[in-house]
């Protein structure tokens, strides 16, 4: 009994083997802001592969989730049986060297071996969250060497690891992502943490692994320059790059996440290389008389084709455009000859808040371009959005839009069920087979155009249009539009389940 008073809990006493409060603090904050930052980065990484949707963004947040309680459990537990001192090395050390290859690894898997991404993507969010997790149970083992301070040990550093974490979720966000690229900020980080494990080990003694790992860190920063799908820039939201067209001097092509996303003539804006894109100039030209200036709004800017098809086949068009990228505008100034042409204003804003903006009746024209070949702004598609572009059109007005699906076109059937909800008029254009008028051919899906007005649709001068381009696409509307819907529910702001019903983008199709 009595030999039991000498121990550091029963007198109350704390031993804290050389870790002091405020070095405690700064491990734990530090390694809780690193795993938030790993987290975001990786959705980013992800984006231009698995697409940017709930979908991934539920699977990104429930591996870091599982890490951080897999991390937690774990170093609690070692801590309980290992010198704690001899593992906050390891933890930022081997993290930080995982954290810097991520950029070359996730890469070249997604390039040579797609089936195995979901796997090593998991791997790299997990490894370095389950380690830099283990390090907040791992000091508190330190800092806990009396019953009497209990509450307070586990409260602080419980609390100092949250702020840590909202630190780590705000200055990714708002600062690192608008500033450096993805790959910078996890080499960055990785260097952090292998410099952060070296200091502990100057201070403990406990491990001579740094060395090794700074190689491996050096080693990730170099493989990610030769690792496959570089981007030219990284802006907020996209990998971008311009592609010079061989064929054609003045031609350039705006990839965003691998996915070719605008065609632009420098020379010759009437130029119009995608069909979609010959598709919305059929549709606009049949509907409007030739030359006559409009008002034209549009939700998504890319490359800026439409618009500029517009200025020069209408002089006097007033274009608005809202583009949520400032970067994908910086490029359209820089790369793709964009200078202060006359009619074309560009707004980075979202494109709902943009049309918010607008006055009721103000616009001829609002052109839907803002869906990709693996993800969809649902905010967009709803009848909430598309009771707001019916209000800024007037009584004659068009709204046009790009869709984009596969497989059996379920959210294409759901947006034009949504549009027909909205407006008197709906009519659709795309390949036979994908519109329902060739049963005996399959549906490959790709790029369609919804034409939707309060006013009749055109059709047969939309189809002579969409001929005289040299296009086999077709319209409908109607019966045979209904028929093509099918039981297909609307979307709106309370029911939109966009991520799910999309059939995301498969090789061999353009945007």
């Amino acid at each position: 009994m009595t030999g039991s008073s000498s121990s550091p809990v029963a007198e109350g006493t704390p031993h804290h083997d050389g870790l002091g409060s405020r070095t405690a603090a700064v491990l734990v904050f530090a390694s809780s802001a690193a795993v938030l930052v790993v987290e975001i980065v990786a959705l980013r990484l992800l984006a231009p592969y698995l697409g940017l949707t709930l979908e991934t963004s539920t699977m990104v947040i429930g591996i870091a989730l599982t890490a951080i309680a897999a991390g937690s459990w774990m170093g609690g537990r070692v801590a309980d049986q290992v010198d704690p001192r001899r593992l906050l090395g390891p933890s930022l050390g081997v993290s930080g060297a995982v954290v810097a290859f991520t950029p070359a690894v996730l890469r070249s898997t997604a390039e040579w071996a797609p089936a195995l991404l979901l796997l090593i993507a998991s791997t790299t969010i997990l490894v370095p969250g389950a380690l830099l997790s283990a390090v907040t149970p791992i000091v508190t083992k330190l800092r806990l060497t009396s019953l009497a301070e209990t509450g307070t040990v586990v409260g602080r550093l419980s609390g100092v690891g949250t702020v840590g974490a909202i630190v780590g979720t705000v200055l990714t966000g708002f600062v690192l992502v608008s500033r450096l690229p993805v790959s910078g900020i996890l080499i960055g980080l990785g260097t952090l943490l292998v410099a952060g494990s070296a200091l502990v080990e100057w201070r403990t003694r406990g491990w001579t692994g740094t060395p090794a790992l700074t190689l491996v860190v050096v080693a990730g920063g170099l493989a990610t320059t030769v690792a496959p799908g570089a981007c030219d820039t990284e802006t907020r939201y996209h990998c971008a790059r311009v592609v010079a067209d061989p064929d054609r001097d003045s031609g350039r092509t705006l990839v965003l996440d691998g996915l070719r996303h605008s065609y632009v003539d420098l020379d010759d804006p009437t130029f119009l290389e995608f069909e979609y894109v010959r598709a919305l100039a059929s549709v606009v030209d049949a509907a409007f008389p030739e030359g006559e200036p409009l008002a034209a709004h549009h939700v998504g800017g890319g490359g800026l084709t439409f618009p500029r098809y517009l200025a020069a086949t209408r002089p006097g068009t007033r274009s608005l455009v809202s583009e949520i990228d400032s970067g994908v505008v910086a490029i359209d100034r820089d790369r793709l000859g964009l200078g202060s042409e006359a009619g074309i204003d560009v707004r980075v804003e979202d494109g709902r808040l943009g049309l918010r903006r607008l006055d009721a009746g103000s616009r001829d024209l609002v052109v839907g371009d803002a869906f990709g070949g693996v993800s969809v702004p649902w905010h967009l598609t709803t009848m909430e959005a598309m009771t707001d572009v019916r209000r800024v059109l007037d009584g004659d007005g068009l709204y046009v839009a790009n869709l984009i699906d596969h497989g059996d076109l379920a959210f294409a059937r759901a947006e034009a069920a949504t549009l027909s909800e909205t407006f008197e008029h709906v009519a659709l254009a795309g390949e036979p087979a994908d519109i329902g008028l060739d049963p005996t051919a399959t549906a490959l899906g790709g790029n369609l155009v919804v034409i939707a007005s309060d006013r009749p649709v055109d059709v047969r001068a939309t189809q002579k249009a969409l001929d005289a381009r040299q296009t086999s696409w077709k319209i409908t509307t109607g019966d045979d539009l209904t028929s093509w819907i099918g039981d297909a529910r609307p979307l709106t702001d309370d029911y939109a389940p966009v991520d799910q019903l999309l059939q995301p983008y498969s090789p061999g199709n353009s945007r």
